[in-house]
Parts: structure tokens; sequence; C-alpha cells
């Protein structure tokens, strides 16, 4: 496990958890259930979102093989069928509204075995999850070749007019049934909005008017695959053209190696409504020069053009050197979709010569890095606070609209709360706008510490701001509380005084501070202030209002302050 923990590092994988299906379901669902699941060793391995062709293990391991230099890496080929053999797919107008491309391939006399044909399966699950954008972008369909004849007609119709008999089900029913059928499937009813409000349903035939497929919601139960079929027919269907092309080759170069002639795919001819046709796979290998001086100054190592290629050859990257040395030639598979610019081909340089062996230097530039103002004050000001006796907190930045509404007797349109769009749960739906809540419920979580609490916090709060370019602006506040079975008004306005000693801002009204008497929401009724200073008010102080303790499930009388420590910096 530990090699194989390391190799996969080397390759820029990660190998997440060495489990078993009985150890997930029994962490999951308790051990009752896992009772009689599989103890058989699972690797959970993290593939980066851009390697479409590490998504299934044939894939996996060929990487692997070539990153070891056991085996080259294999030629991908399409065999073009003779005249009027090869199989066809019509697309006809129809389907411009609703799902206009489509793209198809044949891998003929191939030979499953379980293992392969459910890694083939979830191949293109994890597909179209993935680069399909869960079936928006591309739908796959794989058919038994030899229980359907070609020429292939991709159309949309109706969904009256369509009917056939979905996978898997024992009786037919149309296209409007089908989507009633599936409403309530958990897998299949998130697909169900991506045609359900067309007039239209996109759906392939073959020449005798069996339904192959009407994508991206199910195939039909004729022509589905099995362990036992030889010739297997793909078709993918979408609204992405480029996407399309890209799945259908990881499909065909990864399952290709199964064939009679590994690695050899057959083409299928696709008719355009217009009347052009286009061949598929396209299976397009390209050139590509990139300078060596380029790899090496990006990833400061100094290696000769030749390893270099050979670093690059190691990550399915054919390279070679020419032009007396100074350019490298690099072949892009098929199967590396993700290599669109020179710095994709660094970074493969850079995984195979390994991230840990580059050495580290000292940067070239002479920079003097500084603290932040405002966090080197909030810093300090930390430090002196923990010494007045008060215990700082961490709490949260999202808490629910209640807590800085209704529980401090304020209209949630009045406190600037930036929300969250789909909260998760009712404690997370809005930034906080203060952070007093956090704190009474911390005191609230910790009623059976011993009297007094004592506890501040010094962090951002957030409110709607037009002017800006993101709609909202962070604060740094600084917040303090007492909890004590008497209010403790003088020991708040003590912490008061000493921060501003602190702050070296005077007593005074001309450049120094002053506390005028006021009324807040959240506190009792002459006993709250507003503390001004630099010529602006900054913040409050007072005895909380006995609503507030209450609604924060509390019993003893607390006071509070919060200020803005930002025009002090």
């Amino acid at each position: 496990d530990e090699e194989f923990n390391e190799l996969c590092f080397e390759f820029g994988l990660e190998l997440d958890e060495v489990t078993s299906e009985k150890d997930i379901i029994s962490k999951e669902k308790g051990e009752e259930k896992a009772k009689g699941a599989s103890d058989t060793i699972l690797y959970k391995i993290d593939v980066p979102a851009n390697r479409y062709d590490l998504l299934c293990l044939e894939g996996l391991v060929r990487g692997l093989q070539v990153f070891k230099e056991r085996i080259n890496l294999p030629r991908y080929e399409k065999i073009i069928p003779a005249e009027g053999e090869g199989q066809k797919l019509i697309i006809t107008e129809e389907t411009a509204k609703v799902r206009p491309h489509a793209v198809a391939a044949v891998l003929r006399n191939i030979t499953f075995t379980k293992e392969r044909y459910d890694s083939f399966i979830d191949l293109q699950e994890k597909l179209h999850q993935n680069i399909c954008r869960r079936r928006a972008l591309v739908a796959i369909g794989t058919h038994d070749l030899d229980t359907i004849s070609g020429p292939f007609t991709f159309t949309a119709k109706a969904p009256s007019e369509i009917k056939f008999k979905p996978l898997n089900q024992s009786q037919e029913y149309t296209a409007s049934q089908i989507m009633d059928l599936y409403r309530t499937d958990s897998h299949l009813r998130h697909y169900l909005h991506l045609i359900e409000n067309k007039p239209r349903y996109p759906v392939i035939y073959d020449s005798n008017g069996v339904v192959l497929s009407m994508p991206p919601i199910i195939n039909g139960d004729h022509t589905k695959i099995s362990v036992n079929t030889r010739n297997v027919f793909i078709e993918c269907t979408g609204t992405d053209i480029t996407k399309a092309k890209i799945v259908l080759d990881i499909l065909v170069t990864m399952f290709s190696e199964y064939c009679e002639k590994p690695f050899s795919v057959e083409a299928t001819e696709v008719v355009y409504p217009n009347g052009k046709t286009h061949i598929y796979p396209e299976l397009a290998y390209r050139k590509e020069k990139v300078k060596p001086e380029l790899i090496n100054k990006k990833l400061g190592i100094s290696e000769t053009p030749s390893s270099l290629a050979k670093l690059l050859t190691r990550m399915c990257l054919k390279s070679d050197v020419t032009g007396n040395g100074n350019t490298i030639e690099i072949e892009i598979p098929p199967t590396r979709a993700d290599v669109i610019h020179a710095c994709d081909i660094v970074e493969d340089a850079a995984i195979a010569y390994g991230y840990n062996n580059i050495q580290m230097t000292v940067p070239k530039t002479y920079t003097i890095a500084n603290q932040l103002p405002l966090n080197k004050l909030t810093e300090l000001l930390r430090l002196d606070l923990a010494a007045a006796g008060f215990t700082e907190a961490l709490t949260f930045a999202l808490c629910s609209q209640e807590d800085i509404a209704d529980k401090l007797g304020v209209d949630i349109s009045a406190t600037k709360a930036v929300r969250i769009a789909n909260p998760k749960t009712a404690e997370f739906q809005v930034a906080r706008t203060t952070l007093l809540p956090g704190l009474l419920k911390t005191i609230a979580a910790n009623r059976k510490m011993p009297l007094p609490l004592k506890l501040f916090e010094i962090s951002d709060i957030v409110v709607k701001d037009p002017n800006t370019d993101v709609g909202a602006r962070n604060y740094r506040h600084f917040c303090a509380v007492y909890y004590n079975k008497t209010p403790g008004f003088e020991i708040i306005h003590g912490l008061l005084d000493r921060v501003m000693q602190l702050l070296e801002v005077p007593p005074n009204e001309e450049n120094g501070y002053t506390i005028k008497a006021t009324e807040g929401s959240a506190f009792f009724p002459g006993r709250c202030a507003e503390i001004f200073a630099k010529g602006q008010s900054v913040g409050k102080l007072g005895v909380l209002h006995p609503d507030v303790i209450t609604k924060f499930e509390l019993t003893m009388p607390c006071s509070a302050l919060e200020i803005n420590i930002e025009p002090f910096v």
C-alpha cells in the first residue's frame, strides 16, 4: 500500500484511502447495515478533474505503466470500413432546437468480462458527472450492434409519438409516460429537466424503427449491452460538439484494448442536416513544439533537451528533440484533451521530474514583506485584552438571520446583511453583521463554567456596500461581553478605557474619545452609550436587554461593548 501511495504521488495523484465496501457502509450507516458486505480491499484514488483518461482502471493502469517505462504508449488507430459497409448516423434538422450534435463509433469484436463490463459502465457514469456536466453537455449511449441494423437516425419528435421499452423495464411506454415513471427515480430524475419542457424530445432509431435511446434520459431495452456483447455501437449526443468528441475519444481509446485488434476503432460516418458528412471518432494526434529552456526556466531545473523529452514521454506525451537540440516536438495523443497550451506540457514535465526533486532556492527578486497594519493592530490588541483578563473566542462568520435580527430586536432589512443563496442549514444563512451573537452563543454553550464569563473577539463582519466591486465590505470589529450575577457595566466601561489607553486616544472631545447616552434595540433602556472617536461614531456599549438575554437562552445579566477598530489603524 505504501509503495502504491508513493507511486500515485509521483504521478500527480493521491491515494485517498485504503478501504473496503464493508468499512464504507459501516462508517456511513453503522455496523449493522454493513453485515455481509464485501471485505475486498478498495483503493480510493483522487484523480485531477482535467485527466479524463485516468477515470477508469484501464486508463489508470496504462498511464502508470507508461510512467514506469514498462510499456510504450499504444498508438490508437481508426479503421475506416469499405464503402457501404460502415455504420451511418443521420442527423435530422429537428434536433437543432434540443440537442443538435451527435458523434458515433463502433468497437468491433470486443471481449468483455464482468470486471471490464463494470468498468465500461462506470467510466460512462464518471464522464456524465464531470465533463458532460450531468449530461447537460453530452449524453453517452452504448448499444449491442448485433441487435440493430443501420443506418441510424438521430431526430426529435413530439413526446406522444415516441414509444419504446426503456432499459430494464418490462413494457413499452410513451416518452411522456417515461418522464412520469422516472420522476421518482433517485438516479434519473436529475436529468429530466434537460428536455422536459421542450416541444420535441431527441431520439435515435435504427433502419427498422427500433429505438436505441432517448438521450439524455434512458437507452432502449432492446439494444442493451451485456458481458456477452461482441460489437458495441457508441453514440454521444450533446449541445457541445467539442465535449462530445472528447467523450467519444476517451471511451473508445480506453476500451479498444479489448478488441480483437487492440487499440483499433471502427469509424462511423455522421451525416449532418445540410448533407455534409464527417468521420468519427477523430482520434486526432497533433504536434506541439516547446523550447527546452522554457521548461527549465519555468520549473527552475536544468535538464538536457533529451532528458526533458524522456520525462514527457513517460507522461504519455511522446516527445523527440528536433532542430539541433533546441526544440522538443511533442505529440499530443487523443486521450489528452487537457493539453491545450505549452504550460500544460511544462506541468507534465514537472510531475515526471518530481516536485520533490526541484531544488529549493531563495527567490532572485528582493522584496521586504510587511504585516498588514490592520492585522498588526489586531494582534497587539489581542495580547493586551487577554492580559486584561478576557478570554478570546473565535466564532463562525456565518449565522442565522434570527441571530443578527430577531434576537437583537432589529429588522433583517435594516442590518444590510449579505445572504447565502442556498444555505445548507438554518445556522448558516447570512454573513454576520455584528460579533455579539457569536459571543452570546459561546456563553450559552459554556453555561456550566464558573462565573464571571469574560469573552472577547476581534474579527471581520460583512455588510452590503453598493460602491464596492463585489457589492459587500468587511469591517474589523472588536466585541467584548461580561456575564455575571450583576451586569458589570463598569467592567466593560473600564475595558473601553483600557483599549483607548492602548490606542493612545485621550478621553476628551477635541482629539480623543467620548461616550454619549443613546438607545439601542439590543440594550437596556437608559443603560446604553454610543462611543465617538476621531470625529465619528465607532460603536456602542451597555447592558443587554433582558429579552435579548432570554432569546440566547441565558439567565444572568450581561453587558457588552462592540467597536470598529479600523479608524484607529
